[in-house]
């Protein structure tokens, strides 16, 4: 597909949008489908007891972070907001899509056909699967590649070196309505080299894994700058199988024991991954929550070889790891039987949350090919593309199977789900007796760094301690109810009694946790807000203190931009040369707006294009007071670059 044909120095504005809202099944959507994974996907048999979280389409933001043209991110618009924004005109118009959402992305770009018809349409996202002859009639260019590296090709901008900048996404969790915590992303990279038959992100890339971030130090600098936005943020790491590469994984431990605080860090990891390392070395990461790929206890893949399942899960749960594991149903060596077995043999290993999706065939992967081949696809999906792709979510059987019909296969899933909640209990109560073994576990410690994680656990447990009304009167069955009432016990035991103000709080969350019932019962809409970013635009509404801030500073031209990022970030890009008055100006009139407001300041002079020995130190100087709010971006290479030792005291 062609490249525009404009000059290179032509200004291009880009526009990223996923699909839009609203999205579910009451809108002709598949089940799962939706803005959040936990509620649709893991605990959508839990209720009101359900964690809910939206999540974006978080690597819009990443490309735009790392593109230089004037770029704006829409997370879930509905076709109004679509609208207005389109008719502030692009050039080019970036679509996220799964190929369960492939149908909205045909809404979204006949808007765009509609209200922008000037704007080039870049299709991309794990939906780009989809045969050429689906894809081609709705967009000018497929991205199925790494996306920054494709949008700067496709923009004429150079080529750049990883690891790219990182931009700071922040996700809340809540608990009965209630925000419980918040999450910073780091991407670590994409794609794995396991290469299990059904998996799509595995294949998408090739089974190659492309480290994002390369090193651990890399990855530990990115959670280092999360934790300036708030020291109590948990970090999820985006990488299929983060602890796979043991090298870079022992240089970030190397890193997190450095810096010597505790950490609450995500990740998902095989088997065959876990298995090189002790607790210990997980915890010394900071790692304490583990997605695993418990798939089948028959299904032969690489990456389940290693260490015994029952071990890595029995020792992670004394040490308060918390796990959540995948298995698959309808494998075609399964029957009703070997299900509940390999059920029964999961929930008994006590995972604080568990999955169960379809065995179900993407295409690009090896599955998709056998089905293909053989002619196995039931009928209704065989011969139409986009009911297949709507159903492609794990919650329906496309595949003929040796024994079970699909309709067996989708009522065993279910059961799956509500057996995992009616023996388990609630996830988030779940989560709290795994804190409390790992507390007890590490308590006595002679390792002062586990010893700081117990105590770390006991703040969490603590803080948990209003939800447990809530759980004694609404648990599902009487068996767990009581099972809520004797955690709570054995916590009261350990780390005493709730004090008169949590035993109000519990008034309030059992509240909440009705209200939370009700609006389930009666469904009431839950859709997120439009999520807007803007990147390298400078726009009406930054604020008066910082607008001061914008255009030229200098009469040779010397300009300054800025824009309002996530997390109560400003961005302050200096474009052209500073001489010393120019820079001593600027850093007083930064230095007024940082008195006038809280925000944290990415001052970025990666494009100055010559600086003055005398305006860095006079620029440097004159931050110094705000020198703990401000972050500082240097080019990498030339005479600009070689004054970076002039802002060593900043970060």
């Amino acid at each position: 597909m062609h490249l525009l044909d404009k000059s290179k120095s032509a200004p291009r504005k880009v526009l990223l949008t996923s699909v839009c809202r609203p999205l579910g099944v009451r809108y002709g959507d598949s089940e799962s489908v939706g803005y959040e994974l936990l509620f649709e996907q893991v605990t959508r048999a839990q209720g009101l007891f359900s964690p809910r979280s939206n999540h974006v389409a978080f690597g819009l933001e990443y490309i735009a972070e790392n593109l230089e043209a004037p770029t704006t991110v829409l997370q879930y618009p509905s076709k109004r907001e679509l609208i207005r924004e389109l008719e502030r005109g692009y050039d080019f118009v970036g679509v996220s899509f799964v190929l369960a959402t492939y149908h909205r992305m045909k809404e979204v770009v006949a808007l765009i056909r509609e209200h922008s018809p000037q704007s080039k349409i870049v299709l991309g996202g794990y939906g780009t699967v989809a045969p050429d002859e689906m894809l081609l009639p709705y967009g000018d260019h497929v991205c199925r590649e790494e996306g920054v590296a494709f949008m700067r090709r496709l923009l004429h901008e150079p080529e750049i070196s990883m690891p790219y900048r990182h931009p700071l996404i922040i996700n809340s969790l809540r608990v009965f309505g209630n925000k419980t915590s918040r999450t910073g992303i780091v991407f670590g990279g994409l794609g794995c080299p396991n290469g299990c038959d059904f998996c799509c992100t595995s294949h998408f890339y090739s089974r190659k894994h492309i480290r994002l971030l390369p090193t651990g130090a890399d990855v530990h600098h990115v959670v280092e700058r999360y934790l300036e936005v708030d020291p109590k943020l948990s970090i999820l790491v985006l990488d299929e199988d983060f602890l796979l590469n043991r090298r870079r994984a022992m240089e970030f431990r190397d890193c997190v024991l450095e810096a010597g605080k505790q950490l609450s860090i995500f990740v998902f990891a095989s088997i065959k991954a876990l298995s090189q390392y002790t607790v210990t070395e997980i915890l010394e990461m900071g790692i304490d929550g583990v997605w695993i790929g418990y798939e089948g206890t028959r299904s032969g893949y690489a990456k389940q070889s290693g260490r015994p399942v029952e071990e890595i899960f029995r020792e992670f749960r004394e040490h308060g790891i918390t796990i959540l594991a995948s298995m698959i149903v309808g494998f075609p060596y399964q029957t009703p039987e070997i299900i509940e077995e390999e059920l029964s043999g999961l929930l008994a290993l006590k995972p604080v949350f568990t999955q169960f999706l379809i065995y179900g065939p993407c295409p690009g992967t090896p599955f998709y090919e056998q089905v293909v081949r053989e002619g196995t696809l039931v009928p209704e999906v065989a011969h139409d593309k986009e009911r297949f792709f709507r159903q492609g979510a794990g919650f329906h059987s496309m595949v003929r199977h040796p024994t079970m019909s699909g309709t067996e296969i989708e009522t065993a899933q279910r059961r799956c789900f509500e057996e995992d909640f009616r023996r388990l209990g609630p996830s988030i109560y779940r989560t709290v007796e795994r804190w409390l073994e790992g507390y007890l576990t590490l308590r006595a410690s002679p390792n002062p760094f586990l010893r700081a994680k117990a105590e770390q656990y006991a703040a969490n447990i603590r803080r948990s301690y209003p939800s447990f009304l809530a759980g004694r009167l609404f648990g599902p069955t009487r068996v767990v109810r009581h099972g809520i009432a004797e955690l709570e016990r054995r916590l009261h035991a350990a780390l005493g009694s709730p004090t008169p103000k949590e035993r109000i709080e519990s008034m309030g969350a059992v509240a909440l946790a009705a209200w939370t019932g009700l609006k389930l019962r009666v469904g009431l809409p839950q859709h997120p807000r439009l999520v807007r970013q803007t990147f390298r635009l400078t726009e009406a509404g930054s604020g008066r203190a910082w607008a001061r801030l914008h255009g030229r500073i200098s009469p040779e031209g010397t300009s300054v931009k800025v824009e309002r990022r996530p997390a109560s970030t400003v961005w302050v890009r200096v474009e052209g040369s500073l001489s010393g008055a120019v820079a001593e100006r600027f850093a007083t009139n930064l230095r007024a707006a940082m008195a006038r407001k809280k925000e944290r300041v990415v001052l970025d002079l990666g494009r100055v294009a010559d600086i003055e020995e005398s305006a860095a130190h006079r620029l440097a100087e004159g931050l110094r007071s705000y020198r703990h709010r401000i972050r500082v971006v240097l080019p990498r290479v030339g005479k600009v670059a070689a004054i970076a030792a002039t802002f060593t005291s900043y970060r």
